[in-house]
């Protein structure tokens, strides 16, 4: 997995959208919201709801991602001590 190449194809950092706020491709959704929700406690699906405008695959893929980032940061993270 190549982390930039897949976070470019789910997440957009751009000056003209929210002032440079990452937000899920092809939404004015900012990808803080998702993990805002999931820290207090509600589900991926009342997520989607309020949000229609960003799709599931492209939210479990963020996920995904972020997943895949926590792991491979501890391994790193752990060969340096």
């Amino acid at each position: 997995m190549q982390p930039q190449k897949e976070i470019s194809e789910y997440i957009v950092i751009s000056p003209e959208i929210l002032g440079g706020t990452p937000v899920f491709k092809n939404t004015r959704v900012p990808v803080k919201n998702l993990f805002d929700y999931l820290k207090a406690g509600d589900s991926l699906y009342e997520f989607l709801e309020n949000f229609p405008s960003v799709d599931k695959k492209i939210a479990l893929q963020v996920l995904n991602l972020a997943e895949y980032m926590v792991e491979h940061t501890d391994k790193s993270n752990e060969a340096a001590a």
